[in-house]
């Protein structure tokens, strides 16, 4: 464990006395469903419920009957992004029993700490029951449809008042895809762009990083594939806390090749310890070590010349920026000897395949974008993209935050990265069956339609800054969370203000989450249960691009809907809300007219069917339900490495959850694309190129791949996309049959491969070996982003202030509808450096994922992890008189930001450098909330925030919160 533990007898008694603080304590069946609010009257009524009802309630403590026949239901574990098989055991409707699927190609019969413990999540001792809202600072139960109707009510006249802005949509990177896609429908028939998730705060900047790149935002190979790397770097990531079962392929990896396992990471964790090269550097420095990196590699002649001549574009410019970064540069501004880097840099380029794994360590920073952007060139500049063992292997935290990702739940897109354009919008609207002019007409003004919106990591901004300094009518007035904790975002103070400043509040979650207790509110506000992904049907894709479907467990525990009943019957609580109060607009026919609907909800496979029909950007078309149920059925026919189906099965050849890619209708019987821009197959096989997304030349120089192209392809170069144009010049567009001209000729006759509905441009192209994106370069330099050449800048916050004037960070600018400050903060380092001397950082623990609310929640992961505590070096707490294990005071330079908890003291963090885990919540600066949780709800483990201590700064592309480096002071409470 991280904190180190006293004998088994006092950490017991530690747990019991955490009980003993809980509003509602004990876990047996009668007292569970007591302090549930059912009395002796209460339970005898009980017994009157419906089958269905009751048995779910009774689900803590169902125990199997081996005498009796138990039903074996496959669903994905809800917490990282590895997307691990849970085989639950279900009898007379209880979850009684658990494994991990010795099938699965991914988690091979095994599960983490989180992953085993996962059964506890429908047994329901800390759910949220029923509805709730509070009056006068107290929380009362009322009913589903008084809640809809109250919110809908408060909903209709923020619009009214305010205009669609004014509401800000927070959706969950714990959404099934088709609930994802569900919400940004929602968030585009309500009117704004403002609808965000977790990635915002994870792995946005991955996103823009790699996308602007070689053209899709999203891992390029996967786990399983990373048995076949030689070397292996993981830069800001810890895998063996963050994503544990990942580590059993990279370890294999490791073993089955004697390949390099090399961790960069200023802190010694515990991936470190696996590690054959472990490379300790300055938080917020790994621009700096990439092009170090690079410094030797083109000053020994390392780099893959072929490659780069023939498939990216740019890379002089980076070489006049690496050959700045000598060895002695390096090491003054990162603290990496220049002997260790070379070591590192000579193994990656020459030691091949190779491949380079992150997570937040590098995301999270003002330069987040730009150190994406860096890593993916380290990988053109080697060679390193687009065969086995190579590739950007980006391991994202959510299980499905890649999904909610693809389905846009971005304030910046439609779903399957379309963007806001007018184009995007005319596509969308046909897959919807909707006329574009009425979709227009939900807007303000037509301007906000395609106006990005306000991002996750600066609602509080939106609702407290001036009315004039938010580029839309009206500052944010209420929020719909679904599924998102509130301790997630940096500068807590500050979201408390703007929490207790919304006209209205609703959470939709399966806890309360810190939203409920954060600020001192009182009224107008809302809490909805919400089921998990266990007991509704739906899709997740893992980080791998895979796309897996899980099947319900156990129905909707308590009064908990599952997301997609709440979306439909929330669209019908507004349509009542609209015709009471004299407005026009609807909601519920338009949205959900495309779906098959049952009990006033839409099936999973019919919103997925809709997916299909429109997500031709990314190839998220040939997945359909039945598809994917195949492939849960038949988990043990897929390889372990490669990912194929085997020959002579019911799935021969796809690639396991067929990975996007997965191009055309599923009768076409597409595998999916496991190695994304894999020139090696055929595009009908899962091969593919880079996706020439910028345009096919830029200034004079050919955009276009020169020399190669994937394999079977009869354009033996480099091609442009296809579209309805480029058929015709090409002679191919009688290749189209009656039916596809049909579609194209009856709806305007121009179209892309990407929004020809008939599917038969990118057909065509396959037909003839392309692939339907084109064949272009990857970008070295991205002439669209702040900094076109990736260049280092200073953390906003750095003890480094004499490197500020050579690497200061960006001139105060706009964003996202607001002012984004840079040098005016940074300036202040000068200030607050003295008093603030250690650097702080925050990540993962095994034990809990997120911000912690639900497994915190969880009784046996709450064993386990019992207390917050910071990191802090043995010199450092020498110097301030702090003990192992001792009471601390952690404060911060911005809002007089202050938390209590307990000190560790340890050489994992260098001299001058602190870490937190960022899952805690329920204390804040010093201030124990618990009582402020509705009864039996509060987490059994409370603790501080490390993000009541985090400061401003932001990436300028995404506004990714820089949660990885900034400054505080430690002193013994």
């Amino acid at each position: 464990m991280l904190i180190k533990r006293s004998e088994g007898k006092a950490a017991r008694q530690r747990l019991a006395a955490a009980y003993q603080g809980l509003s509602s304590g004990g876990l047996d069946r009668r007292s569970f469903l007591r302090q549930a609010g059912f009395g002796a009257a209460g339970l005898a009524a009980l017994g009157a419920m419906g089958p269905g009802r009751a048995q779910a309630s009774g689900a803590a403590t169902g125990v199997a009957d081996l005498s009796k026949p138990i039903q074996r239901i496959r669903n994905i574990c809800t917490h990282c992004s590895v997307g691990c098989t849970v085989v639950a055991e279900v009898q007379n409707g209880v979850w009684v029993g658990q494994e991990p699927a010795w099938e699965s190609p991914i988690n091979r019969g095994t599960h983490c700490a989180k992953g085993a413990s996962v059964r506890e999540l429908v047994h329901g001792d800390r759910r949220l029951k029923f509805p709730m809202k509070l009056v006068g600072g107290q929380w009362q139960r009322i009913s589903w449809d008084v809640a809809l109707n109250e919110i809908a009510d408060r909903m209709m006249k923020i619009r009214a008042e305010s205009g669609p802005d004014s509401m800000f949509l927070l959706g969950s990177a714990k959404f099934s895809n088709e609930g994802a896609y569900l919400f940004r429908k929602f968030a585009a028939f309500w009117g704004t762009n403002s609808v965000d998730h977790q990635a915002r705060i994870c792995h946005s900047t991955t996103v823009a990083g790699v996308a602007n790149t070689w053209g899709y935002g999203a891992q390029t190979n996967s786990y399983n594939d990373i048995r076949n790397s030689k070397t292996m770097i993981i830069m800001g990531g810890n895998p063996a806390e963050a994503h544990p079962v990942s580590l059993q392929h990279v370890l294999s990896g490791k073993e089955r090749n004697r390949a390099k396992l090399i961790v960069i990471d200023p802190r010694f964790t515990r991936t470190a310890a696996h590690a054959t090269d472990y490379v300790r550097i300055r938080p917020g420095t790994d621009i700096p070590v990439m092009w170090g990196m690079l410094h030797h590699i083109f000053a020994n002649g390392w780099e893959d010349k072929q490659f780069i001549a023939q498939r990216v574009f740019g890379m002089d410019e980076i070489r006049a920026e690496c050959a700045k970064w000598t060895p002695a540069e390096v090491e003054r501004v990162s603290g990496v000897p220049g002997d260790q880097l070379k070591k590192v840099a000579q193994a990656f380029a020459t030691e091949k395949p190779s491949t380079l794994i992150w997570c937040m360590g590098a995301t999270q920073k003002t330069v987040g974008t730009a150190n994406v952007r860096a890593f993916s060139i380290l990988l053109l500049a080697t060679g390193n993209v687009g065969l086995e063992g190579t590739g950007a292997n980006i391991f994202r935290g959510h299980c499905n935050v890649q999904g909610a990702t693809d389905f846009g739940l971005d304030v910046g897109t439609l779903p399957a990265y379309y963007g806001l354009d007018e184009g995007a919008w005319r596509h969308w609207s046909r897959v919807w069956n909707v006329r574009y002019e009425d979709m227009v007409a939900r807007f303000d003004t037509p301007a906000m339609m395609t106006t990005p919106g306000i991002p996750t990591t600066r609602y509080f901004d939106a609702i407290t800054l001036p009315k004039d300094q938010i580029q839309q009518r009206d500052r944010v007035k209420g929020m719909l969370v679904v599924g998102h904790g509130g301790n997630t975002v940096t500068r807590m103070p500050e979201a408390v203000k703007g929490l207790e400043a919304l006209d209205l509040l609703v959470v939709a979650d399966p806890h309360p989450t810190t939203f409920a207790v954060l600020g001192n509110r009182r009224e107008n506000t809302y809490l909805l249960p919400i089921s998990t992904q266990f007991e509704c049907d739906g899709s997740r894709t893992a980080s791998n691009r895979s796309v897996q479907w899980g099947a319900k467990v156990v129905n909707p525990i308590f009064e908990s809907k599952n997301d997609y009943e709440m979306m439909y019957r929330l669209t019908g609580a507004l349509d009542r809300a609209a015709e009471r109060s004299n407005q026009a607009i609807r909601f519920q026919a338009e949205i959900f007219k495309t779906m098959e609907v049952k009990d006033n909800a839409p099936t999973a496979e019919s919103i997925l069917r809709e997916i299909n029909r429109g997500a031709l950007s990314t190839g998220y078309t040939g997945q359909s339900p039945e598809r994917l149920k195949l492939h849960m059925e038949h988990q043990d026919k897929f390889d372990l490495v490669t990912l194929r189906g085997r020959a002579g099965t019911p799935v021969e050849n796809e690639f396991y959850g067929m990975p996007w890619p997965c191009w055309g209708k599923a009768e076409w019987k597409h595998p999916g694309s496991h190695i994304l821009y894999n020139t090696q197959l055929h595009v009908k096989d899962g091969g593919g190129t880079f996706r020439p997304r910028f345009g096919v030349e830029r200034n004079g120089v050919t955009l276009l791949a020169e020399g190669s192209w994937s394999k079977g392809s009869e354009i033996q170069d480099g091609y442009p996309e296809f579209t309805t144009a480029v058929l015709r010049r090409l002679g191919w567009y009688d290749d189209l049959t009656a039916e596809e001209k049909g579609w194209i000729e009856a709806n305007g006759g121009n179209f892309s491969w990407a929004t020809d509905l008939s599917m038969g441009i990118i057909r065509v192209a396959m037909e003839h070996g392309c692939v339907p994106y084109g064949n272009g370069k990857a970008r070295a330099v991205a002439w669209n982003l702040p900094d076109p050449v990736p260049v280092h800048r200073e953390p906003i916050y750095t003890p480094r202030t004499d490197l500020i004037a050579q690497y200061p960070t960006l001139p105060d600018r706009r964003g996202f509808r607001m002012p984004h400050l840079g040098v005016t903060v940074q300036n202040r380092s000068h200030q607050v450096a003295r008093d603030f001397p250690i650097i702080l950082s925050s990540g993962r623990l095994v034990e809990y994922e997120g911000g912690g609310e639900e497994t915190r929640s969880n009784k046996w992961l709450a064993e386990l992890q019992q207390d917050m505590f910071v990191e802090i070096n043995p010199a450092d707490a020498a110097a301030r008189n702090i003990r192992d294990g001792g009471w601390v005071w952690v404060t911060g330079p911005e809002n007089q930001s202050k938390a209590r908890m307990k000190a560790m003291v340890t050489e994992r963090v260098g001299r001058g450098v602190a870490w937190m885990p960022f899952h805690f919540a329920g204390h804040f600066m010093g201030e124990d909330q618990r009582r402020r949780y509705p009864q039996g709800t509060d987490p059994i483990v409370l603790g501080e925030s490390v993000n009541a201590i985090t400061t401003y700064g932001y990436d300028p592309v995404t506004f990714m919160q820089e949660t990885k480096v900034t400054l505080c002071q430690i002193r013994a409470a």
